[in-house]
């Protein structure tokens, strides 16, 4: 049940829940097209622990407070825009459509809604990973592996995935695949990373050590410690909000985790609610979720055209 002391707002075409770079994408689109948008944010965006975005066509090694910043600037030259700074707690399907109902007391009515509030990244319990997270140690390679480059890396396995990513690390300097002792590559896979040149660490890394922003070594179960430049991790992500159970949203598996299952046109299993970014996208990066959201924003103003 909607809440009747929530301030209604005046209703809008499209409620974005999620403030980065998919969910301002989405709106760009949106407010283009003449829709009135309003935008649900907190702040708080999964890349908030990089001190640069790389790779991102035209806005390489700009931080994603500056290119969150500068979309908002220019969303706010259209009339049809609105920001809310607060934390969306429920979604209510309505007569016309939705309702978002928020920590501060509003309720924004919407005929469609754009979930784009981004994952949790669920980190090794290891000391030293989280303190070091988004600046020497990584996941994406594409986002920070030049910063990293020509220097030694490790691969730490957190599932057989993390032999692919070792497969592909030696472009930006000599890699150890730290095994963990739980993810052994065997046959053709351990052929593969000893033909690209991979060390094969079967010693668990039980500490990483360094200054807060570069790592220096990593301390092993038998006593070594080992010489880093960069670590990368591929960590395990969870759906942060709780919206997506309360929606009985359908999810799909994903080596990584668990994300909330689309269609081409990023709609999910209920219709009239699209999931952009980090949310729906099974490979995730900075341009990745850009793409996702334009797709999104697209998709929801041609069925506010067509799905009559």
């Amino acid at each position: 049940m909607l809440n009747p002391e929530f301030t209604n707002k005046d209703n809008a075409d499209v409620v974005i829940i999620g403030g980065s770079f998919a969910g301002l994408s989405a709106a760009m689109q949106l407010v283009r097209a003449q829709r009135r948008v309003v935008v649900i944010d907190a702040n708080k965006p999964r890349n908030r622990f990089a001190a640069a975005s790389h790779g991102i066509f035209a806005l390489d090694g700009k931080t994603p407070e500056d290119i969150r910043a500068t979309a908002l600037a220019q969303l706010r030259a259209y009339p049809t825009f609105e920001l809310l700074e607060d934390i969306a707690t429920g979604i209510e399907q309505t007569r016309d459509g939705f309702a978002a109902l928020t920590s501060k007391g509003t309720q924004v009515n919407a005929q469609r809604v754009i979930l784009a509030m981004g994952i949790t990244d669920q980190l090794p319990d290891i000391p030293g990973v989280t303190e070091h997270w988004g600046k020497s140690v990584i996941h994406c390679p594409y986002c920070h592996g030049y910063e990293l480059k020509n220097r030694a890396l490790g691969v730490l396995a957190t599932s057989e995935m993390s032999f692919h990513q070792a497969a592909m690390i030696p472009d930006w300097g000599a890699t150890t695949l730290f095994t963990q002792g739980r993810f052994e590559p065997e046959g053709q896979t351990l052929s593969h990373l000893q033909a690209r040149g991979v060390e094969i660490e079967r010693s668990p890394i039980v500490e990483v050590v360094g200054d807060g922003v570069q790592i220096q070594h990593v301390v092993l179960a038998d006593g070594r410690t080992q010489p880093l430049g960069g670590l990368y991790v591929g960590p395990k992500i969870a759906l942060n909000s709780p919206l997506i159970e309360r929606l009985n949203l359908e999810l799909e598996e994903t080596p990584l985790g668990t994300i909330v299952k689309v269609d081409g046109f990023k709609e999910s299993s209920l219709k009239g609610l699209y999931v952009a970014g980090d949310l729906s996208n099974a490979m995730q990066n900075g341009t990745f979720a850009i793409a996702s959201g334009t797709m999104a924003g697209v998709a929801v103003h041609r069925s506010l055209i067509f799905d009559l």
